[in-house]
């Protein structure tokens, strides 16, 4: 097996993905993503045009994959582990990729939407499109903090792809709009996935660089 991922270990995608690559122990090369080079951003480019990791490339069988979700799809069909991040079964797997998605649709993108609206210039904020990225966060905590009143993982007992996804997304998340005391369900989730050996592992290697995150302060209020 050669698998090089491509990352940086503060992006909430990459992390999704690092939490399912140490699920497993999959072997790989870490290569470690730094844009403020240009000749690394060029050399990147070739590889994946778009210009977003993470990204795997699988040179053994001569593959570049893109996109977090298809990356541990692709690993779960190609280099499987003890632990079954996608079900066999393809109602099971219909709905654990539904979960995934929406942790990334409607979590880590408005996540983002918050987040990057502090980086904005001066005068070009848009406090519209960050009322509406608060507005879609709460409805997301209030379906999962439903969802998992009576669950200990996303899809039940099992460990997943869904909540590979939940874990970057619910902790910065909180930090750009908390969950508030009434949600339990959701805290108590995120302290799961928190505690989780592979996701503990991701979050130790991003310390260094957390105080590069426009609301490390917050981060580390919640986190320490």
């Amino acid at each position: 097996m050669s698998l090089e991922f491509y990352f940086h270990p503060l992006s909430s995608f990459c992390q999704k993905v690092l939490i399912a690559l140490y699920e497993n122990d999959t072997p790989f090369t870490p290569r470690f993503v730094d844009f403020s080079g240009e000749g690394e951003r060029a050399d990147f480019l070739k590889l994946w045009p778009i210009g977003k990791f993470p990204l795997l490339r699988d040179t053994d069988k001569d593959r570049t994959i893109p996109e977090s979700s298809i990356i541990i799809e692709y690993l779960a069909q190609n280099y499987p582990g003890k632990i079954a991040l996608t079900p066999a079964d393809p109602d099971l797997a219909r709905q654990t990729r539904l979960r995934d998605r929406f942790y990334d649709l409607y979590v880590m993108a408005p996540m983002q939407q918050i987040v990057g609206d502090t980086l904005r210039p001066d005068g070009q904020n848009d406090p519209l499109g960050v009322r509406q990225a608060k507005a879609l966060l709460e409805t997301a905590y209030n379906m999962i903090d439903a969802d998992m009143a009576d669950k200990t993982w996303a899809m039940g007992e099992s460990f997943c792809m869904a909540d590979c996804a939940a874990g970057p997304a619910l902790m910065y998340a909180n930090a750009a709009s908390p969950f508030g005391p009434g949600r339990k369900n959701v805290g108590a989730y995120l302290r799961r996935l928190m505690a989780r050996p592979s996701f503990a592992r991701a979050i130790s290697e991003a310390a260094p660089y957390i105080k590069f995150f426009p609301m490390a302060d917050k981060y580390h209020a919640l986190y320490g």
